[in-house]
């Protein structure tokens, strides 16, 4: 008489096949999450041309760059309440170098609840969509990239020959070596932006204390002035970095001005 014998794994058999399972699935996660970090990242750098195209346009239509907005100001620039209030005939921020993007006067969207361009890596108000304009005095005029162009005023008044005089903002390699005001030892990346925008990155709540990131204005840290640190993804311990940037030059924007009769 034949029989048929089947047998069941043992459990050591049964912990070997898990254990093979649980590699293979490790193994698929991490470049699936490495590839999530990387799209992120390439939405979030078209997010920043398309803003800095915006910021040109606005300038192109209006004689100046925006002013950044605050917190408080819902996706709207915002100018300085003291005395001489800010307008736009003046250029009075009520911020210059740790605002957010004035999304709704740019017409940018999609934003969060509050009107502010947020970065693709969600909708965290940490997460909005930082921006920084030079605040100078050239030639005797204020604050000439923020205050609307006329014979005595903003650009205009200024002069094309002595805009590239004024005092403009800093974007440097490293944190390491820079000074108060300008990149030091550090390499310089521009020394000559106007405006420049921003994501603090995947690391929006908890970055900002490394050595790098801490440099840029952000709600973990750092002061608000003229120099800004920006170079490629690091996951250096103690010195994480992952914000992006994207400036604009003085060169792009008088050009573009002289194109929409706002200059000279």
């Amino acid at each position: 008489m034949l029989r048929n014998h089947c047998r069941g794994f043992s459990l050591t058999e049964l912990a070997i096949v898990l254990l093979i399972v649980l590699l293979l699935t490790t193994g698929l996660i991490v470049p699936l999450s490495a590839q999530v970090d990387q799209r992120r990242m390439r939405e979030t750098q078209q997010m920043l041309e398309q803003a800095q195209e915006a910021l040109l346009g606005f300038a192109a239509a209006n004689g100046r760059l925006p002013c950044p907005a605050t917190a408080a100001s819902l996706g709207r620039e915002s100018f300085d309440t003291s005395p001489p209030i800010g307008t736009p005939a003046n250029g009075k921020c009520a911020t210059f170098f740790d605002g957010f993007l004035p999304s709704v006067d740019l017409g940018l969207s999609p934003t969060d609840s509050q009107g502010f361009f947020v970065d693709a890596w969600g909708g965290d108000p940490a997460n909005r969509i930082r921006y920084a304009v030079a605040n100078s005095t050239v030639n005797g005029v204020s604050n000439p990239f923020t205050t609307t162009g006329t014979i005595t005023t903003g650009m205009k008044g200024a002069g094309m020959a002595n805009l590239a005089d004024g005092i403009f903002l800093h974007v440097c390699s490293s944190g390491t070596g820079i000074t108060s005001t300008d990149c030091g030892t550090a390499v310089t990346l521009t020394s000559k932006a106007p405006a420049l925008v921003y994501s603090v990155g995947k690391n929006a709540a908890t970055g900002g204390t490394g050595t790098d990131e801490r440099v840029n204005p952000n709600p973990n840290g750092g002061v608000a002035d003229k120099i800004f640190v920006s170079h490629q993804t690091s996951d250096v311990a103690g010195n994480r970095f992952d914000d992006q940037f994207v400036w604009i030059s003085l060169n792009t924007l008088m050009a573009r001005m002289l194109t929409a009769g706002q200059l000279p």
